[in-house]
């Protein structure tokens, strides 16, 4: 049975990431505003609903890594030895996200992005979504003393690095100052 849901998994899996290229394969060669998700559809050779049990919108076509990204952060903090400081753990993913989203490729999807409202409107609700998670993973983290506002407002400082990072022009040094900046003021929130 195990073999039989491994497969199922696998062409769940393999159908969501040819609907997502598919969608970016078209975003990028006619603008994001020109596609409609129809289009996608019939280029992925799937059905609407089949699309839509994979992405909920078409916004969510141009994120597909987002709930990847979502539990990376918060495996930061609960994955990390039990003698590691949170913020080094916490260091090590952004750098890891920031240098796939800054790969070579990525700046056509970035300047996507940056040119769509609708685009733009959901990486911040995503970001939002992504620092609520992670507050919630520092604030239930073993031997954790801050209070849920600290726990939050790191949270949010995280999430932001990562896009600050991503538009700097060294990504990697931008990536350092910040956490700089940050690991000050998770220190000074020391019980």
């Amino acid at each position: 049975m195990t073999v039989q849901s491994g497969r199922r998994e696998r062409k769940k899996a393999a159908t969501r990431q040819k609907i997502a290229d598919t969608a970016l394969r078209l975003f990028l060669e006619r603008g994001y505003e020109a596609v409609g998700i129809r289009e996608i559809a019939a280029e992925a050779d799937v059905a609407v609903t089949t699309l839509f049990a994979h992405f909920a919108s078409k916004e969510a076509l141009v994120f597909e890594q987002d709930a990847d990204f979502e539990h990376r952060l918060a495996q930061a903090v609960t994955g990390r030895a039990p003698d590691e400081p949170l913020m080094p753990a916490l260091r090590r993913e952004i750098h890891a996200m920031v240098r796939h989203c800054t790969a070579d490729g990525a700046a056509p999807l970035w300047r996507m992005i940056d040119g769509s409202a609708s685009l733009r409107e959901y990486e911040e609700s995503m970001r939002l979504r992504h620092a609520e998670s992670l507050a919630a993973a520092i604030t239930a983290a073993p031997g954790q003393s801050r209070t849920p506002t600290a726990c939050r407002t790191i949270a949010r400082f995280v999430v932001d690095a990562h896009a600050l990072a991503r538009e700097a022009a060294d990504p990697e040094a931008a990536v350092d100052e910040i956490f700089g900046m940050i690991e000050a003021a998770w220190e000074s929130t020391a019980p």
